[in-house]
């Protein structure tokens, strides 16, 4: 190539540049307009569905040789917008999240125009300090007096960091000479819990087989005395039980495990207790609400996913431990070109041994600024009045023909129901029968996603040997009860003819 074709390449790099800062307005614009204002209307589409390969097509994916103009791809913004769900709808009930905060948005888009790295106080002043902050912040939410943490890239590494620290508390030289050295160690986890854990068995070297599942009642909370039974078990086969995880809100049915029993029997048999808040740990943020992670304090670690309840910006999942250090202890190699010790500033400001990574993205300011700009009142009213909703919910659907509930009460947002169409209705509930109405939720869920009019997810529980249901997160704070109407008449609609 040519001399002058590589300085025209080359151009467009500079905000200096007045087409750049055209672009940069045309686009904060495109947001604003097509992305953002839109999807609070609730006379719009959920989602404007395509198939895999007429979605290829729409996007127009190749990339050429040469660049394409400017105002092209302003176009394929508005195609991007076209083509993606949009989970801040108020019809919009399908997996727990929703739309993201404003001032957290802020805090999204700062957090890309200054391009942090989390690792050393020189690189990222502010966002160090901000994390020591918040995490102290957060500390005091779960009741740990002096503990700390780090960002993960979603809940699932936040449990698989919880089984590494457990290992290493276990036998701490297990960081030198690996797990050949020890006898079996068996992780435990309720037949409820997260997949992740089976995930991080398998990613860390125990293998699924030494994962060991407990029994929960009918509202999928974890069975105390199964617990205490499966660590005498391992106990017994000459496996070490070095962790259980503990669930405040189970991703399909949203119960909370009871944390005080789990914790005496942690401590008494001097097992790693981790809680998995990824979904329901927002409530402890409200007064009203904590009750149900009430020894939560008591644990050795825990997840919380502040995108899910508390509206953050995906992603936002913060692991926290009581034991200040630990983190360090289990992670620290001490990287001479990135933690010289003869800095010229305190050099326990270089966080970035905290954790299994290395360069590592910023999530901490658009949590900061939500949070701040809306202070610990709103931040509980806003699952206070999800809380509030679902409630609302729970009774529509306990009143109207055709629903059934899979609980009879629900502990946080997930209600779960089945919907009976007419011609099954008062028919002998049969095997049979129950096949057909796994059929149901499938069909209907077809039929959303083809009128774009509301979204909710369906999944069986083979755990409690269930068909297929219907499962609404309700989270999002601009959604009414006349929300929780829309989501029964619609169902009835859709399912004409089912």
């Amino acid at each position: 190539m040519a001399e002058s074709d590589n300085s025209n390449c080359l151009k467009g790099y500079s905000y200096a540049e007045p087409e750049i800062q055209q672009f940069v307005k045309d686009f904060s614009k495109l947001i604003l307009d097509d992305a953002l204002i839109p999807q609070t209307d609730p006379n719009t589409k959920v989602l404007n569905f395509k198939q895999p390969i007429d979605l290829q097509n729409f996007l127009d994916l190749e990339i050429c040789e040469e660049p394409i103009p400017r105002e092209k791809l302003l176009e394929l913004g508005k195609k991007v917008i076209n083509g993606s769900i949009v989970p801040g709808h108020p019809h919009f009930f399908n997996t727990m999240y929703t739309a993201i905060d404003p001032y957290s948005l802020f805090g999204a888009w700062l957090t890309e125009a200054l391009n942090c790295n989390v690792h050393t106080y020189e690189v990222s002043p502010v966002m160090v300090t901000l994390e020591n902050y918040i995490f102290k912040k957060i500390s005091s939410v779960i009741g740990y007096p002096d503990g700390e943490g780090i960002f993960c890239p979603g809940s699932s590494f936040s449990n698989l960091t919880a089984i590494h620290l457990a290992r290493l508390r276990y036998n701490s030289t297990l960081k030198q000479k690996g797990m050949f050295t020890c006898q079996p160690m068996t992780i435990l986890k309720s037949e409820d819990a997260h997949y992740s854990i089976e995930k991080g068995a398998s990613f860390l070297g125990f293998g699924t087989d030494n994962v060991v599942t407990i029994k929960t009642d009918d509202r999928g909370r974890i069975i105390p005395e199964d617990l205490e039974h499966k660590i005498r078990q391992c106990k017994q086969n000459k496996c070490a039980p070095i962790m259980f995880m503990a669930t405040c809100g189970t991703t399909v049915l949203g119960s909370y495990d009871d944390l005080e029993a789990v914790a005496d029997i942690c401590q008494r048999y001097n097992v790693w207790m981790h809680a998995d808040g990824a979904w329901g740990g927002g409530v402890m943020l409200s007064d009203k609400l904590k009750h149900l992670t009430k020894g939560i304090e008591r644990s050795d670690s825990v997840a919380w996913n502040i995108h899910k309840m508390g509206g953050a910006g995906i992603q936002c999942s913060v692991f926290v431990v009581k034991e200040k250090g630990f983190l360090e202890n289990c992670n620290a190699y001490r990287a001479e070109y990135l933690f010289q010790p003869d800095k010229i500033y305190d050099t326990s400001f270089d966080i970035g041994d905290r954790t299994i990574q290395c360069g590592r993205k910023n999530d901490v300011l658009k949590l900061w600024l939500m949070w701040k700009g809306r202070g610990d009142k709103a931040m509980a009213a806003r699952i206070e009045k999800a809380f509030e909703n679902a409630t609302y919910l729970t009774e529509k659907l306990k009143r109207t023909e055709g629903f059934r509930l899979v609980l009879p009460e629900f502990q946080c947002t997930n209600i779960s129901f089945w919907y009976i169409p007419q011609r099954l209705r008062g028919k002998h509930e049969t095997a049979g029968w129950w096949k057909e109405i796994g059929k149901v939720a499938p069909a209907i869920k077809a039929r959303m996603m083809l009128k774009g009019s509301i979204m909710i997810s369906y999944q069986p529980l083979s755990t409690k040997g269930l068909v297929n249901f219907f499962r609404v997160i309700v989270g999002n704070p601009v959604c009414e009860k006349s929300d929780m109407d829309f989501i029964v008449d619609e169902i009835i609609r859709l399912a004409e003819d089912v």
